[in-house]
């Protein structure tokens, strides 16, 4: 009936049944423990046998609940949140379960885009009662990787098929950080159960810093389309929209009706979805925002950030992070770093910091080269790599053609940045580097360190050819962070050309209240693409917002 540590046989076994349930009980503690502690479930046991007097016998299960790493003196610890159950087992589940109905005969709503944005918004749509037609330009998640290997090895970008357009969008093959310091849009935590209840480690619940891991991901994702089809939704791949059908009204009302859209698999076919459209297309859908331009949908610039992918060794940021010669031993994660300053009236950041990971190329078409990072799960490998980024506003893009849209000057500025890149790189995915502090005091680098970046790097002069206002204050801001954290700004680092992809250029202008377009009825604009997000996380959490928008919508058209 149940497996106790206690002996019941004997003219004493009733009582002592009787004590042994009065005994069960779960308790929480909050604890502060060297690394070595909280390395394992078993050094926690004992942990607590020794430090708080729990017998370890009856002590069957330890959860960890939260878990954040305090690195600012010599000796580290780990602040752990534990749940102990004592006698007893866990009953549940350590992720809360979310039940998706059947809506195969429920109204259809058609989902742009396959990104975390348009991935939980379908999975919402599915929970409210409604059927999501998912479209995505790009090739299932599994397919993308041969596209993507190929960069390396023609030295050409798939236009529909890279790191950023495919199922997934660009977060599955850039690292999958679910961290987010928006707590204010929606549930953070909801995100994450979906998540674990669709594969991923229950370990994200727990981590300040949750990771999923370039490597486990995909698998995440092909679960959550799983769930889609077998609810009776909809995904089709490589099926590119071309246009919204909107329809005007005599009043002068605009309506969205459905989208056209055409099948890259066969020939161009064109083909037509009726429905109420969430637009979930991400950051560097391009000919999105022009498309929208030239229908007169209300969009505008948009601020970004832009700067290089730095890569150090990792042993070298474990060094500086955790104040020892011998980097992080065995009982520490490769170590993480956020640094920001302000210099002359723009913020200078760190941005998706991969400890252990690669940095690769993240172009989306011809004549570009953008670089991103990402980690395995076990964020094992010998490089660690950050954006190192500019606040760059619309005002400081320098003044353009009179006919040029101004809601496109910035992703504009963003394009040539990537073309004179890509012109510096011998007009390949050769990226153009220098090292760090060749870069901060204004010299060539005549070799460069062993790096990551599959495709090569070639010495070039970033501080010669990016724009002033860029590198000027990146200088600056390596300067300052070279103060904060003694040998991180060195020759052993390098500077890897150009990141540009941080966020959308253009906002999709919607109403705060009812999350639809400002002008068109039934255009949900949403996550990253639309300019609401910046991550995985806070793009689900706007998926599921415009889910919700969309379906009271939906109550009052039917």
């Amino acid at each position: 009936m149940f497996d106790s540590p206690l002996p019941l046989e004997g003219d004493g076994g009733g009582l002592l049944l009787f004590f042994y349930y009065l005994c069960t009980m779960i308790e929480e503690y909050q604890l502060r423990v060297v690394p070595q502690v909280a390395y394992s479930e078993e050094n926690i046991k004992k942990y607590l046998a020794d430090e708080k007097g729990v017998d370890i016998r009856t002590l069957h299960h330890v959860r960890v609940l939260k878990k954040s790493i305090d690195a600012r003196q010599r000796q580290i610890y780990f602040n752990l949140k534990v749940r102990a159950y004592i006698n007893e087992f866990p009953q549940d589940d350590e992720y809360i379960h979310t039940d998706y109905p059947d809506v195969s005969d429920r109204p259809q709503v058609i989902v742009v885009g396959e990104g975390p944005g348009g991935l939980f918004a379908s999975l919402k749509l599915i929970e409210l009662g409604y059927r999501p037609i998912v479209l995505e330009r790009g090739k299932d998640v599994r397919s993308r990787k041969v596209d993507m290997a190929n960069i390396t090895k023609t030295q050409k970008v798939d236009p529909e098929s890279n790191y950023s357009f495919g199922e997934g969008g660009a977060g599955a093959y850039s690292d999958g950080k679910l961290y987010t310091r928006s707590k204010k849009r929606g549930s953070v935590d909801k995100i994450l159960n979906v998540f674990c209840q669709h594969g991923a480690s229950t370990n994200i619940l727990a981590d300040a810093h949750p990771h999923i891991g370039t490597d486990k991901l995909p698998r995440v994702i092909e679960n959550m389309r799983k769930t889609i089809i077998a609810c009776g939704g909809e995904v089709h791949f490589q099926t590119k929209m071309t246009s919204l059908i909107i329809n005007h009204s005599q009043n002068g009302d605009a309506t969205v009706v459905g989208v056209e859209a055409v099948k890259l698999d066969a020939d161009n076919k064109e083909v037509t979805f009726q429905g109420p459209v969430i637009l979930a297309t991400g950051h560097s859908a391009r000919d999105v925002y022009r498309y929208l331009a030239s229908a007169k949908v209300d969009i505008e610039a948009k601020g970004i950030a832009v700067g290089v992918r730095l890569e150090h060794p990792a042993q070298l940021i474990d060094q500086i992070q955790y104040h020892n010669k011998n980097g992080r031993g065995k009982y520490l994660p490769a170590a993480e770093y956020s640094f920001v300053t302000q210099v002359d009236g723009r913020g200078v950041y760190s941005f998706c910091m991969c400890p252990g990971g690669f940095v690769i190329p993240a172009a989306t078409g011809s004549e570009q080269i953008v670089v991103n990072g990402m980690s395995p799960a076990n964020r094992g490998t010998a490089w660690s790599n950050s954006g190192m980024v500019v606040e760059v506003r619309p005002e400081d893009i320098p003044a353009t053609d009179d006919n040029q849209n101004p809601a496109l000057a910035v992703m504009t500025f963003q394009e040539q940045l990537e073309k004179n890149c890509w012109q510096q790189g011998n007009m390949k995915q050769t990226a153009p580097a220098q090292r760090m502090a060749d870069f901060v005091n204004n010299r060539l680098s005549y070799d460069l360190p062993k790096s990551s970046y599959a495709p090569g790097l070639i010495s070039s002069p970033l501080h010669f050819w990016m724009p002033d206002f860029i590198s000027k204050r990146l200088q600056q801001g390596f300067k300052t962070f070279g103060k904060h954290a003694h040998g991180f700004l060195t020759n052993e680092a390098v500077c890897i050309a150009t990141e540009t992809r941080t966020s959308a250029p253009v906002r999709i202008i919607r109403d705060k209240e009812t999350l639809e377009h400002v002008r068109v009825h039934g255009l949900f604009p949403c996550g990253e693409g639309a300019g609401y997000a910046g991550g995985i996380v806070s793009a689900g959490v706007d998926g599921e917002r415009c889910a919700e928008a969309c379906a009271e919508y939906m109550k009052s058209v039917l």
